[in-house]
């Protein structure tokens, strides 16, 4: 029985450099430019910003996107595609993203099936109701006498990604990805495992090095 793998980093930028990289518009070394597809996703992400009614301007160092990257074990995902599933795992995989964070929150959903292992990255945009979850963690009672600001609504709309990535979430996200994808035969990893994931970034620039140390061997 193979694992779910399911990891989330959090962006600042527009994203046009990995948009680029989801949509094919820039081709990584490992992919096979034949099976691409097109999405455009920087402007699904800038759409969902400018219509999410957020009354707060947007810090230039606020995350404004949370990449999600969903797939399993390498041999169980290419067993997905041999017997015809691949399409449900996305349709689950779908479903799952838009009960976990909203569907207008999920911006951006493509699938890649042009590198060894198939899998998709999702697009959500962080985009919360409701008091802040810091604020519901050090209110204290108030003094008598004390000067009383008004509250804000408890339905304002907010850009918060401490909320959607808190160590609680994170935690929840995996328990509740594995159980939806257990139909498929993957399980949750390690819970409490100390080992580190990378990021696309990081992923490719090994993938670039490892080609070039094969060439000079070569």
């Amino acid at each position: 029985m193979g694992y779910v793998v399911l990891h989330l980093d959090k962006s600042p930028s527009n994203e046009a450099r990995m948009t680029a990289h989801i949509a094919r518009t820039q081709i990584p070394p490992n992919a096979d430019p034949s099976r691409t597809g097109v999405a455009d996703r920087t402007q699904a992400i800038n759409y969902r910003l400018a219509h999410a009614g957020l009354t707060r301007k947007i810090g230039k160092n606020q995350v404004k996107v949370i990449r999600v990257m969903l797939t399993g074990s390498h041999e169980d995902m290419k067993r997905i595609e041999a017997e015809g599933k691949l399409d449900q795992w996305c349709a689950d995989n779908l479903a799952w993203l838009n009960k976990t964070f909203g569907a207008d929150n999920v911006v951006s959903v493509v699938l890649h099936r042009d590198e060894s292992t198939p899998h998709i990255h999702a697009a959500v945009v962080p985009i919360v109701t409701g008091e802040r979850r810091k604020v519901k963690e050090k209110r204290i009672p108030d003094k008598p006498g004390k000067k009383k600001y008004r509250k804000k609504s408890p339905d304002a709309v907010r850009l918060c990604n401490d909320d959607v990535m808190s160590r609680v979430k994170l935690k929840e996200y995996q328990d509740t990805y594995a159980e939806a994808m257990a139909g498929y035969g993957l399980q949750r990893g390690i819970d409490g495992s100390v080992a580190r994931h990378i990021s696309t970034q990081e992923f490719y620039r090994n993938a670039i090095a490892g080609q070039k140390n094969l060439q000079d061997n070569i």
